[in-house]
């Protein structure tokens, strides 16, 4: 926004002449309502990274994991497709099915709570994407446990004309997009949409999308304008492709035998939001939006194991499932900010209100019994078209944020952030199988979070930053009166005590350029600490199954430590050979965690066996020590430009007792772009664009993930040995080597 970095660029005049010494330049507060494309890293107190549009183009992603994972700390759970649950430092990495990553997904200013926890976008519309690493609910409120990955969609006079583009590649893949723009003195805008289907190389994991976006800004007064933006998609996909145990990841990796536990997912997705900013003076601005997200989402889930007479069903039967899931969730909101700059101080006050509505409807698909044997007892009898799950929560949050930012000296930056969030839980379960009567209840919770920082510039092109901030996870309603919505027929406990996860973040890192040899390298380089209390977990274990004598409910059994390095290294892009290397050192462990219960044999009978463990002080499954992501680039002319990127990573835990390992990987991609600028051999182009990419190069085996928990089912027979080793975890084989190649042009 043009007129808008004016105002910023104003607003940090008094302090760049305060740091005129050391060549500070700007220094203004960070918004969480749009890009701040003009922010000065320099006076930033958290370890922050930017990743451009037009480098997500350039890599044509199939998920996002493929951007991110140059960034160090960053992993991802990856599915199959373009869905991907995003974790930072080693946080949330011990939990795996549909729960919230501890990472606040901030899409155009709104943090946008997806019900798995993952990421669903356009990866053909993104502007930019920034991560904040620390605890981020200073910013953003609940989650944000170990920062935030805010997304800012497409937008503005670089996108007038029209571009096509096409890719194919391995399994099917197929990507299609078109969009068109225009811009003159009343504003800018653009409508695009895009295709994207896969049979994929895991079985029944096919997978097909269509977006249509676009963007509108209007430019009302020389200081002020509006935005509006929307994006809806339509997805449909099957199974992740995860297989049980280390035998059939070699005899079956695509998962041919045995079922996932839920499939034939439909999504539905809207997004609408408008933006209003003013210039108030040259030193202050005020934005404000409101928005709408909706998702309609339908899945199978809950494998069948046991038929309406007791018989076992075995996994060969893949289309025998017990539960149709039919999610609906409305979240709406309104945003304000008024930011602005005095001599020596800048300033950002903000406020969030929320309405989100989550209804779940979900039914039984065929009559079942919970439990084997010769006859099935009418207690443990479900019959089809019973009502499983059937409540509604109303979510309110009412927020009030800031942000200060103090230069005291030509060399010092000071921040201090601080946010109160008052947020009300309405919930409602209506008669299923196992509630006779309807049952309503209202929680509140009232949080405050903070971050206080520091930036000290040591040279021209050296400084050094710390910063302490917190994070929270406020009970979700699942979590609170699991006891009356749970399919396990009164076994499992309501918790209305429950207390928000926190999380206490210590940061220390530095920054810098240099030129050895002469070449120019931006280098950073952070140590951290993240302590987690409260740590909300089923006190059987995970996923494990209840008794008589020890009954399941959600409680805050412990806490977690994560300890680490990560090092940013980048060499400078214009160079004919370049280097960016990511690293990260992560030490993950259970600080506290004195009860986990392991189920040995069926969990399906009428006394399953219970295992105990104390899992204090060992380390957190899924988070390896060592994670490197290195690029090798090599651009000889300045059409044509190489790249060999290294993903690698050292073993770690499949599971929280570390009794099973998930074997450590190295990975190479091959990608290269060719572009030709003007009419040249093609006379209706004005810039034509042509890509290419080989993954896993050189074909290696290994797996994505291995998450163990209990004893699992013989993936042929069904049946259960009543020991656990390598051969139950759920594991997810890496997919073979493979090919994209696509063209985009723009008139």
């Amino acid at each position: 926004m043009k007129r808008m970095a004016c105002a910023l660029a104003a607003a940090a005049i008094p302090f760049a002449a305060a740091a005129q010494e050391t060549q500070l330049g700007e220094v203004n507060v960070t918004s969480t309502t749009i890009d701040d494309r003009f922010h000065s890293k320099r006076a930033e107190a958290s370890t922050t990274h930017d990743i451009s549009g037009k480098t997500v183009d350039e890599k044509r992603p199939e998920n996002m994991m493929q951007i991110l994972k140059a960034i160090p700390g960053v992993t991802a759970d990856v599915s199959s497709g373009d869905e991907i649950k995003i974790k930072l430092r080693g946080i949330e990495n011990q939990r795996y099915m549909g729960e919230k990553p501890g990472v606040a997904i901030v899409i155009d200013g709104v943090p946008v709570f997806e019900r798995t926890g993952k990421v669903n976008i356009d990866l053909d519309n993104i502007e930019s994407i920034k991560v904040i690493k620390g605890g981020a609910s200073y910013l953003f409120g609940d989650d944000a446990l170990a920062g935030a990955v805010i997304v800012t969609t497409k937008r503005g006079a670089g996108y007038k004309g029209v571009t096509i583009g096409a890719d194919v590649g391995a399994w099917g893949y197929d990507r299609e997009l078109v969009r068109a723009g225009l811009g003159g003195d009343w504003g800018t805008g653009h409508l695009q949409a895009t295709h994207r289907q896969n049979d994929d190389w895991y079985w029944q994991s096919g997978y097909e999308t269509d977006y249509f976006d676009g963007n509108l800004r209007l430019y009302l007064t020389d200081r002020s304008d509006l935005t509006f933006g929307f994006e809806t998609s339509d997805r449909m996909k099957d199974k992740h492709g995860s297989v049980t145990g280390a035998t059939q990841a070699q005899l079956d990796p695509q998962g041919r035998i045995g079922r996932d536990y839920a499939r034939k997912f439909n999504v539905d997705l809207q997004k609408l939001h408008a933006t209003y900013s003013n210039d108030l003076t040259d030193t202050s601005n005020f934005l404000a939006m409101i928005y709408e997200y909706r998702d309609h989402t339908t899945f199978w889930s809950g494998p069948q194991r046991v038929s309406a007479t007791g018989a076992t069903i075995p996994n060969s039967a893949q289309d025998a499932y017990t539960t149709l899931n039919n999610y609906h969730q409305t979240q709406r909101g309104v945003k304000s900010e008024w930011r602005g700059a005095g001599d020596l101080l800048a300033w950002l006050l903000g406020g969030d209100l929320r309405r989100n509505e989550y209804q779940n409807l979900n039914t039984a698909m065929v009559s079942y019994c919970s439990r084997t044997g010769a006859s099935c007892a009418p207690a443990n009898l479900t019959t089809a078209g019973s009502v499983l799950g059937n409540n509604r929560t109303l979510e309110d949050v009412n927020a009030v944020y800031g942000e200060l930012k103090l230069a005291p000296a030509p060399r010092w930056t000071l921040t201090g952030n601080g946010r109160y969030d008052n947020i009300v839980l309405d919930y409602h379960a209506g008669v299923t199988k196992e509630l006779a009567t309807p049952f309503s209840r209202s929680k509140t919770f009232n949080v405050t979070s903070w971050r206080a920082g520091t930036a000290y510039a040591v040279t021209d092109r050296d400084d050094i930053y710390a910063n302490v901030s917190t994070g929270f996870r406020a009970p979700s309603a699942d979590q609170l009166y699991n006891g009356s919505i749970s399919p396990t027929g009164g076994k499992t406990e309501n918790n209305e005590n429950l207390r928000p996860e926190r999380s206490l973040n210590l940061e220390l890192g530095v920054r810098s350029k240099s030129a050895p040899f002469g070449v120019a390298i931006d280098t950073e380089a952070a140590i951290f600490q993240i302590d987690r209390k409260d740590y909300i977990m089923s006190t059987v274990g995970q996923y494990s199954a209840s008794s008589a004598t020890y009954k399941e409910m959600y409680d805050n059994i412990g806490g977690v430590r994560n300890r680490g390095f990560e090092l940013a290294l980048r060499t400078d892009r214009k160079l004919p050979l370049t280097l960016d290397v990511a690293y990260t050192y992560i030490q993950a462990k259970f600080t506290k965690y004195e009860t986990f219960f392991q189920t040995l044999g069926s969990p399906y009978v009428a006394s399953p066996t219970l295992v105990r463990y104390d899992n204090t002080g060992n380390d957190v499954p899924r988070v390896a020590r060592h994670q490197i992501d290195t690029t090798f680039g090599w651009q000889p002319t300045s059409e044509l430009r190489l790249a060999l990127e290294m993903d690698a990573r050292s073993w770690s835990w499949a599971d929280e007792i570390n009794q099973v390992k998930l074997p450590g990987r190295a990975i190479f991609t091959l990608h290269g772009n060719y572009e030709l600028k003007g009419p040249g051999p093609f006379a209706l182009g004005t810039k034509w664009s042509f890509f290419a990419r080989i993954d896993n190069l050189f074909d290696r085996d290994y797996w994505v993930t291995a998450r163990g928990t209990n004893d699992s089912a013989n993936y042929i027979t069904g049946l259960y040995d009543r020991v656990y080793d390598d051969n139950d975890p759920s594991i997810v084989v890496g997919k073979p080597r493979a090919w994209t190649i696509g063209m985009m042009a723009s008139f």
